[in-house]
C-alpha cells in the first residue's frame, strides 16, 4: 500500500518553495482498528506530508534527475491532540541545493495558524534515478501541470 500524505499541490516554483493541501479524514486508513474512541493524528503523519512534499520540489527542482532521501529532520515543533477533520496548507521552501544534497524547510498551517513547522529538513540524492519514471509517478501523484 501506497500511503500518500498530501491532497494535491497547489503551487510550485522549482528551486525556491511548493505549496500543497492535505485533508485528515477519518477515514484515513492509519486509523482504521488503532484509536478505539478519540482518534488523534499522529504527529508523525504532519512530518511525513512536510518530507513528502518537500521532497518533490527537491527531485523537480534537479528535473527528475535525482530521488531525494529524507536523512535529517531537526526543530520540529507540532500542535498536539487535532482530531481527524480538517484541511491544511502544505508549504516547503528550498534554502539550498546542490548535487549531493538539499536543504529545506516546511510548515502546515490550519485557518491561518501554524499546527507544525520543521525548522531544518536535509535530502541527500541519490543519482540511481529513473527521470523519465519519476516525471510519471510525480504526474500521477498530483504534479501532471507541474511537470513541465
Amino acid at each position: 500500500m501506497r500511503l500518500l500524505f498530501y491532497d494535491r499541490i497547489s503551487d510550485l516554483v522549482p528551486g525556491e518553495s511548493i505549496s500543497g493541501i492535505k485533508t485528515f479524514c477519518l477515514s484515513e486508513e492509519y486509523f482504521r482498528r488503532h484509536f478505539s474512541k478519540q482518534p488523534l493524528v499522529p504527529g508523525v503523519i504532519f512530518i511525513e506530508a512536510m518530507a513528502q512534499l518537500l521532497g518533490w520540489l527537491v527531485i523537480r527542482s534537479h528535473d527528475f534527475r535525482l530521488s531525494a532521501v529524507m536523512s535529517l529532520v531537526e526543530d520540529v515543533k507540532m500542535a498536539a491532540d487535532l482530531r481527524p477533520g480538517f484541511s491544511a496548507q502544505i508549504s516547503g521552501r528550498l534554502i539550498s541545493t546542490s548535487r549531493s544534497d538539499s536543504l529545506g524547510s516546511a510548515r502546515m498551517m490550519v485557518d491561518g495558524v501554524e499546527i507544525a513547522s520543521i525548522g531544518r529538513i536535509i535530502y541527500v540524492h541519490s543519482r540511481a534515478a529513473d527521470p523519465k519514471g519519476l516525471r510519471a509517478l510525480f504526474g500521477y501523484y498530483g504534479g501532471a501541470r507541474w511537470t513541465q
